[in-house]
């Protein structure tokens, strides 16, 4: 469905230092073909100790379903496996490694951090996170990862506000930025530890064909390792 955000001009732009916003990066099919591969990869897991789930922190559960592939994130522990509790986590696919080079290409036009990282960027890990139509995640930095590899999110479905902050705290000033299906945002450099989040979902704004009926999947594509 249409929203009103359709109608205003979407160019390429270096939002921050190191933050690039793609708009309309992604075709249908393409979106299509990735909600499918993820959902495949999800249904593979199912009763397994890598199930999508909402997983619980030290302060709650979040509201939003997360399946990680190359790496696991132990939400509790704050660190990342290779495997858990005996189950290997499945490798990345290598369309999620060319799709991350084709963002970086494109994003290094406008910034020169992520320039560098064009030819050297090494995925490992994959989070697809799933948003009902009332989902939200809070302010936070991804600060474990060893690697200071810019990260790459791409959204599907719904659109969400991406709200990107500061490196050192969850105080404004805050870049709020209309994500839309296809859209990608990549961080990096001066703001790769940036605190950053979704606040809200807009309801019913998933376009036909992207693969989801409602709510909204977004892949973040990172390097963990050096």
């Amino acid at each position: 469905m249409p929203t009103l955000f359709d109608e205003l001009p979407r160019p390429n732009v270096e939002v921050a230092s190191g933050v690039v916003h793609l708009p309309n990066f992604l075709e249908l099919n393409a979106q299509e073909s990735l909600v499918s591969q993820s959902r495949e990869i999800a249904r593979s897991l199912v009763h397994t100790p890598l199930a999508m789930t909402k997983p619980k922190t030290r302060t709650g559960q979040m509201s939003v379903h997360m399946l990680t592939i190359g790496r696991h994130w132990v939400t509790d522990q704050f660190r990342y496996v290779q495997e858990l509790d005996g189950t290997a986590v499945p490798p990345v696919p290598q369309n999620f490694v060319d799709l991350a080079q084709l963002t970086l290409d494109r994003a290094g036009e406008l910034s020169p951090s992520l320039k560098a990282w064009s030819r050297s960027f090494r995925p490992d890990m994959v989070l697809v996170n799933y948003y009902e139509p009332t989902a939200s995640m809070g302010l936070h930095q991804d600060g474990y990862e060893i690697s200071e590899a810019p990260v790459i999110s791409i959204s599907i479905g719904d659109t969400a506000l991406f709200r990107l902050g500061g490196t050192e705290n969850r105080n404004k000033p805050w870049h709020d930025i209309p994500l839309l299906s296809g859209d990608v945002i990549i961080f990096g450099g001066a703001n790769r530890r940036a605190f950053h989040g979704v606040p809200k979902v807009m309801a019913n704004t998933a376009p036909l064909g992207c693969g989801l009926k409602e709510g909204r999947i977004n892949i973040t594509i990172r390097q963990v390792d050096l």
